[in-house]
């Protein structure tokens, strides 16, 4: 028999061209750029917009009449994004979606966070999304986000950005460690510890109140009404000796989102309306009227002209998110054949969920087989996976709230070493056949 039966998936970067490496290189630089800028759901809003608005998109208004080729967008609140070039196809003949998130785990801000003890400056956090503890303490930390004020103003904060000032939440000396060293991992930092220093000296949290009143405009009570989000103060940078990883903070899910959106930047006339949804909140549960369960995105079909029902029922979406990347240091975690690999391409997850598929939207083997189509008319680079070992690992993803909407899902994304730590590691290759693959969905 002649014909090769078994079924081989090769590291992408043996066979790379000097084209495609260049073309992996200038797109892994607008991916960093898109990082650095976007350290919060509303910084990554603002920069998307503008990366849109460059690319021919225009805000979705009431009553404009749309036709094929069109490029529009909808803000949701600051938070979430929603962008659709409008396709030949009536839209009730369904539409082709790619769906990610921009939120990313952190450090919120109590709202009464400054407290002062012993001449020394604190804000209190309460942690967002699946963190390890341990990880945050030590590091360097930029505060980003917004103070809302009774007036009706909405001031931005930014400390910590380039040169500036850092902040940092102080951990026990090993010499007096004795006692935290016996702690489970999980525990050896407890969640009220995680207070972020931000003075010190006689009067301290008064200083510091009087230096964001010069800077900012804004008093403590204001803090009440504030969104201000503590993020690792690093910037995306090449990893490796031969510079094919890329390390950063929020590669998930921003590696996902920016591909998706780069994709639907570079769609013109396509044959089904095509559209990119940036979501909020799905680290805890895309809960909110920025998360995937809201009504916003049935509005936003609405306002395209469509039957949302008729619309969904024919409709198929790309939930790009991170899986897990096989990593030999912590091989016992794995079940090493249905793990995703660095640079063996985009990973298909057929379904995710936990412990026996629960919470998972499961995605039938015609909408496996279709994606495998798309993907190799695309020439993207793929695999397919699971995440962790049965009973042992697991996750959730927005598709299970598409596939609610009775559109057809599947999982699909960035493998990521050290995922929800405040620097997570990519390939290069993933990244570029994640963009590949959303091209190949959305075009």
């Amino acid at each position: 028999m002649d014909k090769e039966l078994t079924y081989k998936n090769p590291n992408g970067l043996t066979d790379m061209t000097v084209e495609e490496k260049a073309n992996m290189e200038s797109y892994v630089k607008g991916y960093k750029d898109f990082l650095n800028k976007g350290k919060t759901e509303r910084l990554c809003v603002k920069e998307a917009i503008k990366i849109a608005e460059n690319a021919g998109f225009k805000e979705l208004k009431e009553g404009m009449k749309l036709k094929a080729g069109d490029k529009v967008y909808e803000n949701n609140r600051g938070k979430m994004l929603l962008l659709a070039v409008i396709g030949e196809e009536d839209l009730n003949k369904g539409v082709n979606i790619s769906a990610s998130h921009i939120d990313s785990p952190r450090l919120d801000l109590k709202p009464e966070p400054l407290y002062e003890d012993s001449d020394l400056a604190y804000l209190k956090t309460h942690y967002y999304g699946g963190i390890r503890k341990y990880q945050w303490v030590t590091i360097p930390l930029a505060l980003y986000g917004v103070v809302a004020l009774k007036d009706g103003r909405v001031i931005d904060v930014a400390i910590g950005e380039g040169d500036e000032t850092k902040l940092v939440i102080s951990d026990l000396l090993p010499h007096l460690g004795q006692e935290q060293n016996k702690k489970p991992l999980a525990t050896g930092i407890e969640a009220e510890q995680l207070n972020l220093l931000v003075g010190s000296g006689e009067e301290s949290k008064k200083k510091v109140l009087q230096l964001l009143y010069e800077k900012y405009g804004f008093e403590e009570e204001d803090l009440i009404s504030a969104e201000l989000e503590a993020v690792p103060a690093v910037m995306a940078t090449d990893i490796g000796i031969d510079s094919t990883m890329i390390g950063s903070y929020g590669h998930d899910d921003r590696v996902c989102s920016y591909a998706a959106l780069k994709a639907i930047t570079e769609v013109n006339m396509p044959k089904k309306t095509a559209i990119c949804i940036l979501a909020d909140k799905e680290e805890i549960g895309s809960e909110g009227v920025t998360g995937m369960k809201t009504q916003a995105f049935e509005t936003f079909i609405e306002e395209l002209g469509a039957d949302v029902r008729k619309c969904f029922k024919n409709s198929f979406c790309i939930s790009a998110d991170v899986t897990a990347a096989y990593d030999p240091n912590f091989a016992d975690a794995f079940e090493k054949r249905n793990e995703a690999h660095l640079n063996h391409g985009i990973c298909l997850c057929k379904y995710t969920g936990a412990r026996g598929k629960s919470g998972a939207s499961d995605a039938s083997a015609e909408t496996v087989a279709y994606v495998r189509r798309k993907f190799e008319e695309g020439n993207v680079h793929w695999q397919i996976a699971d995440m962790g070992k049965v009973d042992l690992g697991g996750g959730g993803t927005v598709a299970l709230d598409l596939a609610y909407r009775n559109i057809e899902t599947i999982d699909a994304g960035v493998p990521v070493l050290s995922m929800h730590a405040p620097f997570e590691v990519v390939a290069k290759y993933d990244c570029y056949m994640t963009y590949l693959a959303m091209k190949a969905i959305l075009g």
